[in-house]
């Protein structure tokens, strides 16, 4: 059965430093991603590589609660965090680059081997986190581009 291995893309008209520190700050996450409804440290704090994070969500209907992991982090260009759990393991990957006009190219990638009925229904969950991830990121966008905000204060 194959992957899911879904990639968006988005510039943000902010710098490449505050749009990845944002990111970088899971608890914000709720602030942009539709479907992720808290947050919360498992380890202390800043974010490092081995931090862990609880994560509850929705998504195609049903409540989901997730423990991701740091495994990469270069700040300001990487992040990447794994679960192991539950009926859908997968890895998020961030990436961000310079753009034209001092804006942030960032990539946001979900890849994961379904189990079970989400083996089953893994393309159409694909394209349901593809749809997801658009909006996602045009929120995001949205967010950091609004008059008088910047990451900081985001």
């Amino acid at each position: 059965m194959p992957k899911v291995d879904v990639r968006t893309e988005i510039v943000i008209e902010r710098p490449r430093s505050e749009v990845a520190a944002y990111v970088s700050e899971p608890t914000n996450a709720p602030t942009w991603y539709e479907n992720i409804t808290a947050v919360r440290w498992e380890t202390p704090e800043p974010i490092a590589v081995g931090s862990r994070l609880a994560f509850e969500a929705r998504f195609l209907g049903r409540t989901l609660a997730y423990t991701y992991e740091v495994k990469e982090l270069v700040l300001g260009e990487l992040l990447v965090m794994a679960t192991s759990e539950g009926p859908f393991p997968m890895e998020t990957t961030y990436t961000w680059g310079d753009a034209a006009g001092g804006a942030t190219r960032m990539t946001l990638g979900n890849r994961g081997e379904p189990s079970g009925f989400s083996r089953v229904a893994g393309p159409i969950m694909a394209r349901a986190m593809k749809r997801a991830n658009q909006q996602d990121l045009q929120a995001l966008k949205d967010l950091l581009e609004s008059s008088g905000r910047s990451a900081a204060s985001a």
